[in-house]
């Protein structure tokens, strides 16, 4: 692809979506309702700040949790091509789980799975 063609494609790009948000926002309707801007809990009117602490605990678990979900993402094409590949493969795979189990272990250390 020539350098023409790929500045002629940002550009084509960028007026489009800059057209598409400057017509959204000019046709969208709108509402200066104060009770617009207030957030919304079941119906039930608010009466402290929506700002609270949460227990970086919850974090640890949830981002443990995207680790081992991202892990079975990389399973499912090994699993395909394992037959055609063969011993290496495999090997791969072993290894790929030995540095899971190494970050497991210390999760489990550090108390990242204690649900408090």
């Amino acid at each position: 692809m020539s350098s023409e063609a790929l500045v002629l494609f940002f550009i084509v790009g960028t007026v489009l979506v800059g057209g598409a948000i400057l017509f959204s926002w000019y046709a969208a309707p709108r509402s200066y309702n104060p009770v617009k801007f207030e957030p919304y809990e079941c119906g039930i009117e608010v009466n402290s700040s929506a700002w609270i602490q949460f227990n970086v605990g919850y974090y640890l678990f949830a981002i443990i949790y995207l680790i081992f979900d991202v892990e079975t993402v990389f399973i499912f094409p090994w699993a395909v091509v394992m037959k055609e590949i063969g011993m290496r493969a495999f090997i791969e795979i072993l290894i790929f789980f030995f540095v899971l189990v190494l970050g497991l272990i210390y999760a489990w250390k550090k108390g990242a799975l204690k649900w408090v």
